[in-house]
């Protein structure tokens, strides 16, 4: 199978959002962001695919040598690996932020507790608000998008709202996101989290929480309308933000037993909406 149709299938089946947003991208640039995004999903999964932080380092290291140019022998017969490295040299996508990417998912192989809000808000930098960086890079042809600091907001904003989905999973596994700064300014335990059980204390953090991914959204809503139009496919899956968030505050939700989800026709039709109108 051809590389990016390997990818394009590994996205269609396990990040359909971002698929669905890939789709809006010119045919030409659509591949490369397939890639990407596969890339990404691999890298974020790797904590389901092994038992032990160990092999999941190793995993982590693998893409580490390929993107630096020092494949393992196995690279050759990996097609996502060939259409990242396609990916990277035509569209120039800097290969230190491809690194750093990497770097903060080892977090995600560990139970240990996220120390502070300024922590998360460095995670979703290096993470989401990376793709969709790396992704206006793609779009305009290896150019500076200039859309750094939207792209940052907008990471945050959609990496918060992300980690506020997955809560009930998280939770099963004893992984806590939440900062221990705002747990311990609500006087919240990790012990309720991980047993299901929303209490006031831990609902306070919730709330603070969807409060600063608004707080993003809305920061990054102000400065796309200043960036070049052809980078807008990279942000679409923030457009799924707000609607997310309210979701997650209507009254009965509960955030850590029951995941926020959206119907694909909804998906379809909010990626469609922020398209037409070009914003998220």
């Amino acid at each position: 199978m051809d590389a990016f149709a390997y990818a394009a299938d590994e996205l269609r089946r396990d990040d359909r959002e971002r698929f669905l947003a890939d789709l809006f991208a010119p045919e030409a640039e659509r591949r490369h962001l397939f890639a990407l995004h596969a890339f990404n999903l691999d890298v974020a999964r790797v904590r389901e695919k092994v038992r032990d932080p160990l092999p999941g380092e190793v995993r982590l290291q693998w893409w580490r040598d390929l993107i630096e140019g020092k494949p393992h022998g196995d690279a050759a017969g990996n097609p996502l690996a060939a259409a990242l490295i396609e990916t990277i040299s035509l569209a120039g996508l800097p290969r230190a932020a491809l690194v750093n990417l990497i770097d903060a998912r080892v977090f995600d192989l560990y139970d240990d507790p996220m120390p502070s809000v300024t922590d998360l808000e460095g995670y979703a930098g290096e993470t989401a608000s990376a793709l969709i960086q790396c992704g206006a890079m793609i779009l305009v042809g290896g150019r500076d998008p200039k859309s750094a600091d939207a792209a940052g907001h907008a990471g945050v904003a959609q990496a918060i709202t992300g980690l506020l989905r997955a809560l009930p999973w998280h939770a099963r596994r004893r992984q806590l996101y939440l900062p221990a700064d705002l747990m311990a300014k609500h006087g919240a335990k990790a012990e309720d989290v991980f047993a299901g059980k929303l209490t006031p204390e831990v609902a306070a953090v919730l709330a603070d929480l969807r409060a600063l991914a608004r707080s993003h959204l809305a920061r990054s809503r102000a400065l796309i309308p200043a960036l070049d139009r052809a980078v807008l496919p990279a942000f679409l899956p923030v457009a799924l933000v707000e609607t997310l968030l309210a979701i997650m505050e209507k009254r009965g939700f509960d955030a850590l037993n029951q995941p926020a989800e959206l119907p694909q026709w909804r998906t379809q039709w909010l990626l469609w909406r922020a398209a037409r109108r070009g914003n998220v």
